[in-house]
């Protein structure tokens, strides 16, 4: 599944970016954000419905860490909460496919 392969791409991309990070002394969310999206891909590449969920996770918790860090200052959520929100969308999207795929 494309889907699947994008966010391990992703998921990489921000585990190592994050690991860097917190050598700086930074913020972990972008390590666990991307070990999140890493566990997200791997139920989708088996084709289970199961990804979506734990990316649901990952939402929230990207959700509570915008809260955490920028509070009702809502124009500092949108960079912080449009390119998750738009994967949540994709997978949800996509969710009749793993369905039906997996029945077959």
């Amino acid at each position: 599944m494309g889907v699947a392969t994008v966010l391990t791409l992703i998921g990489l991309v921000l585990l190592a970016g994050g690991i860097w990070l917190i050598t700086l002394g930074g913020s972990w969310y972008y390590a666990i954000a991307g070990i999140g999206l890493l566990l997200t891909a791997w139920p989708l590449f088996r084709h289970l419905t199961q990804g979506v969920l734990v990316y649901l996770v990952v939402w929230l918790g990207t959700l509570i860490w915008t809260y955490w860090e920028v509070g009702t200052d809502w124009w500092a959520w949108v960079p912080r909460m449009v390119a998750p929100t738009v994967i949540l969308v994709i997978l949800l999207l996509c969710l009749p496919m793993l369905s039906l795929r997996r029945r077959t």
